[in-house]
């Protein structure tokens, strides 16, 4: 069989990869190693966690409801229940991934897909092997957990972001290995549900790679609620027993201390999932364990792109592995595309309070250069926060002195991951500080405090 186009993996930019390439008429296959399409981001990863921390949310406003003048009686979390609807969730949206490509015309192949030399795709599957021809090929096999050295991942004790989404009892105690999205994800959505949580980062601070303030701010308020938080802190000498899992912690201080936790949750980062693809003998270039592109997501083997969390220099995130799938098939079908601008990809962690940003921090635009001028604007002054009872955060703007080019926007508070969008859009029209204090925002809304933020910028903010 003869395609225009094979996509090798049916994740968000794989997926999506498939229908664009269909809406432009591309004869398309896509190919699949696990029994549903959709990816790690719809089985095991983005929906199934936001299941979680959305019934973690409706279970904390339960546990003071008299806040809000309603009394509930014998409230109680049933967590087989909130690991059902997850499921249901995820099915609901597998269901309409099949849908999708029968919507537009893509053929899908259930099995191991691998390259099988120059326009040549291998499926190898139960049934036996089947030789695909094209002229394009799509590598969008994604990435997998990264385990600590000489631990394996199984249902109850030890776990990575799959083990966790099916636990049908909630741990009492619980060790988090690794601060970024993931792990404080998970922190923040088993913390509300009653486990005792600790988390650990090897780094001076929490979800590093937002700004040094907003990590500030989510440690302070992390550690408020009742979850400890140890930063600079290696952990060692894990071991499973009966109960739980022991190991030892060395703090920055090289103080050390034991603990014994029910679960222990390893989110130390992603590998790309490129072994036993077919690359070895192309010309596809491999660093660090990622496939260079170029900005049309070519890689170094004519005819071959990758896409999503196998590339090399992009954020392992959902969103960017769509958008990178766009500019591959726009560029397979001679249409004009747009790169990806690095500077212009939100990031959305999805804790308590929640997290958005996009482009540079503080510290990136100093050291870049910039001469900063930084626009401020807390929560607590923000009147819907107020009624939604959520007061923590802030909206911080960080602009250039000389001609008010927005450079980065950094959300930590109530919807800070949807509220970014405003940021995002801003910046990819290549609107000034002034463009949007001129923008008039709803009230009461949270997004108000977008623009008072801007406003801050020149100490204009009205309502701080």
């Amino acid at each position: 069989m003869t395609y225009d186009v094979i996509v090798i993996g049916s994740g968000p930019g794989g997926y999506s990869a498939a229908v664009r390439a269909g809406q432009y008429g591309l004869k398309t296959a896509i190919i699949e190693k696990d029994p549903k399409l959709g990816g790690t981001c719809l089985h095991v990863g983005c929906i199934p966690a936001k299941a979680f921390l959305h019934a973690a949310e409706v279970w904390e406003r339960f546990q003071k409801p008299e806040e809000d003048g309603i009394h509930c009686d014998n409230a109680r979390l049933d967590m087989p229940m909130v690991v059902d609807r997850k499921d249901k969730i995820v099915s609901k949206h597998a269901k309409g991934v099949d849908f999708l490509m029968k919507k537009n015309k893509v053929d899908v192949y259930k099995g191991y897909g691998r390259l099988a030399g120059p326009g040549r795709v291998e499926v190898c599957n139960e049934q036996g092997t089947q030789i695909l021809e094209t002229d394009n090929i799509v590598i969008a096999t994604g990435s997998e957990a990264r385990m600590l050295p000489g631990l394996q991942a199984d249902p109850q004790r030890i776990l990575t972001n799959i083990e966790i989404l099916n636990l049908r009892e909630i741990p009492k105690s619980m060790g988090v290995i690794g601060a970024g999205a993931v792990g404080v994800e998970f922190a923040s959505a088993f913390h509300r549900f009653g486990t005792k949580v600790t988390v650990f980062e090897m780094l001076p601070r929490i979800v590093p790679l937002e700004d040094e303030e907003v990590s500030k701010e989510l440690e302070r308020v992390f550690k408020k609620s009742g979850i400890r938080v140890e930063t600079g802190t290696r952990v060692e000498n894990v071991q499973k027993h009966d109960g739980g899992v022991t190991f030892t912690a060395t703090f920055a201080s090289g103080k050390q201390e034991t603990f014994d936790v029910e679960t222990l949750l390893v989110a130390v980062g992603r590998k790309a999932m490129i072994d036993n693809i077919g690359i070895e003998g192309t010309r596809v270039q491999v660093e660090r364990g990622f496939i260079k592109v170029d900005e049309f997501q070519r890689t170094g083997e004519p005819g071959v792109y990758a896409i999503g969390d196998v590339v090399l220099g992009t954020p392992l995130l959902a969103h960017v592995a769509t958008a990178e799938g766009m500019i591959a098939i726009g560029h397979i079908a001679g249409k004009k595309v747009t790169p990806i601008n690095k500077n212009r990809i939100p990031n959305a962690t999805y804790t308590e309070p929640g997290i958005g940003s996009v482009g540079m921090t503080e510290a990136q635009a100093r050291a870049a250069g910039y001469k900063v001028k930084i626009g401020k604007f807390p929560f607590m002054a923000d009147s819907k926060a107020t009624i939604l009872g959520r007061h923590d955060g802030f909206v911080k703007v960080v602009a250039d002195e000389q001609y008010g080019e927005i450079l980065g926007v950094h959300i930590i508070g109530p919807e800070g991951f949807e509220l970014i969008t405003e940021a995002v859009a801003a910046m990819n029209a290549e609107a000034t500080v002034e463009t949007m204090m001129s923008t008039i925002h709803a009230h009461p809304t949270l997004y108000e405090a977008v623009g008072e933020a801007f406003n801050a910028v020149y100490g204009l903010a009205i309502n701080a």
